[in-house]
Parts: C-alpha cells; sequence; structure tokens
C-alpha cells in the first residue's frame, strides 16, 4: 500500500489509503521458493512475519525460528517507545535499550490495576514519564474510539481491532484502563508496553495455517495471507494487514482523528502506528 492521506474538519476525519501494491501481478507465475523469498523484500517493515506468513502460506519450511520473529516485534515496539514517539510528546528521543529491556522499558514491571498505575507513573521507571506526558498531553475523551472486536476471520469485512493493544486487551492493566479512559491513546500506548512485556516473556501467537490461509503475528497485530499456486507457480495472492484494518472507512483511526484536536493528529497516528507514510490535510468540510 502506498502513502495514506488523512482528511480532517471539525469533528471530522476521511482516511484514503493508497493505492495496494500490485502483489498478485508480481508474484504471478513465480515458483513458489521464489515468491517466497521476493515478498517480504518488497517491504521495509516487518519483513521477517511477511517472509514465515508466505512460507507458510506456501507450505514451506520457515527459516526463522520463534525467537528471531518475537525479537523484530520486540524491536518495532522499542523503535517506537524510545525514538518514535518521545519527541511527539515533547521529550527527547532516546536510544534502543541494551542489556535489561525489562527494567528499561517497565522498571519493577508493568503494573496490573489502576493503583499500580498510578504508582508507576509516580515513580517514574522505564517509560512512565512517556505514558504521564501523554496522559497530561490529552483532554477527556480525546481520540478515544468505539471498542472494536479483533477478526474473527482473516478476511471477514467489518471493522476490526487488529494492533498489539488489541492482543492484549484481557490484559488487567488495559481492561481497567479501557473502563476508565476508554480505547484512547492511553489505552493504544500501554497496550504496546503489555505486548513487549509479553514478547519478552516469550508469548506470541505462533504461526498458523487456517484453510489455505497462514496467519503470522507482527508488532502492528496479525499478518493474514493466502498465496495459490498451480503447477509449483504463483497464480493469485490475498493478503490483510494490520494497517488494511486500521485505515478502513470508519476504522480506528479515522475515529481516532475525528474526536482530537488538529494539532494532536501526528501524535494519534504515530500511536496508531500504520506501516506507510501518512498526510495530513486540514480541510474547512470533509
Amino acid at each position: 500500500m502506498q502513502g495514506a492521506v488523512v482528511h480532517l474538519s471539525p469533528g471530522r476525519a476521511r482516511v484514503q489509503p493508497g493505492a495496494a501494491l500490485p502483489l498478485a501481478a508480481l508474484l504471478a507465475g513465480r515458483p513458489a521458493a521464489e515468491a517466497a523469498a521476493m515478498l517480504p523484500r518488497l517491504f521495509n517493515l516487518c519483513r521477517m512475519a511477511q517472509g514465515v506468513a508466505a512460507r507458510a502460506a506456501l507450505g514451506l519450511a520457515p527459516e526463522v525460528s520463534d525467537a528471531d520473529l518475537r525479537a523484530e516485534v520486540l524491536r518495532e515496539h522499542l523503535v517506537a517507545l524510545c525514538v518514535t514517539l518521545p519527541p511527539l510528546l515533547c521529550r527527547a528521543p532516546g536510544r534502543l535499550p541494551a542489556g535489561d529491556v525489562a527494567g528499561a522499558l517497565f522498571g519493577r514491571g508493568l503494573p496490573k490495576g489502576l493503583n499500580g498505575l498510578a504508582e508507576w507513573l509516580a515513580q517514574g521507571a522505564g517509560c512512565a514519564p512517556l505514558v504521564a506526558a501523554l496522559r497530561d498531553a490529552l483532554q477527556p475523551g480525546e481520540g478515544v474510539i468505539a471498542p472494536l472486536p479483533p477478526p474473527p476471520a482473516p478476511f471477514a469485512p467489518g471493522l476490526w481491532e487488529n494492533s498489539a493493544a488489541g492482543r492484549r486487551a484481557d490484559h488487567p492493566l488495559l481492561r481497567a484502563v479501557e473502563g476508565t479512559h476508554g480505547r484512547g491513546p492511553l489505552w493504544r500506548l500501554l497496550g504496546r508496553l503489555a505486548d513487549a512485556e509479553a514478547v519478552l516473556a516469550g508469548d506470541l501467537p505462533g504461526v498458523r495455517v487456517e484453510n489455505g490461509v497462514a496467519i503470522a503475528p507482527a508488532a502492528r497485530g496479525q499478518y493474514a495471507l493466502r498465496i495459490d499456486t498451480a503447477g509449483g507457480r504463483v497464480t493469485g495472492l490475498q493478503r490483510r494487514t494490520p494497517t488494511d484494518h486500521l485505515l478502513a472507512p470508519g476504522g480506528a483511526l479515522e475515529q481516532a482523528l475525528a474526536t482530537c484536536r488538529p494539532a494532536l493528529a501526528p501524535l494519534i497516528i504515530a500511536l496508531h502506528d500504520p506501516c506507510v507514510p501518512v498526510t495530513v490535510k486540514e480541510v474547512a468540510h470533509a
């Protein structure tokens, strides 16, 4: 998918996704192994997840381990938490932590409820100052969306929450924050932290194949990929990504941007983390 454009007007946002890459045409007629090697090279982000999904969809043995995939997911989270998000909250960007990554992110650990969250924020350990800065930057209800369920099937039509926060929606802290603040920016940032904590502990859904569709975890949610073949060569491809769900008309990003001040749009977009560039255009009428 090419870059997207967001059209902002008072109380409304409209996301215009860019044109999708012609993946089916690019891979058509190629041998299965060649297509599996080529697909991840077409993307700058989550290449390992793309490659794992391609090989699983084609029935090929994986070339990377579960630990490798977890490392890719964790690195994406660290880049967002340490480099991308701080400047958007008037904080200096940091370096990716080495050694005790859990300590650098959470201090003694991510809290499990609202009381623990207040204490953690007061102590200022790990990413607590970033979370506090986000909390202080928001007005009540800003960036909050209606709860969306996870995708019930890889290519199911409709609006779905396909994100790191959605993957950890049952975490006690996320459930508590959703109850008091809704599914807004704070919920989304803490969801990324909860996912990072789980991945550090070795908890990431495995790659699976359902009815010929490979489903692979990535930092932004889950990828779904189906590749049809005949005689060992590619004849068709169907793909659904977290960004596809995120940028859907009426989806999470449109809802969040419609309830926030235009000045916060870059922050809201970064918290949702589409894997394509997004340009914001303010208009008098949507």
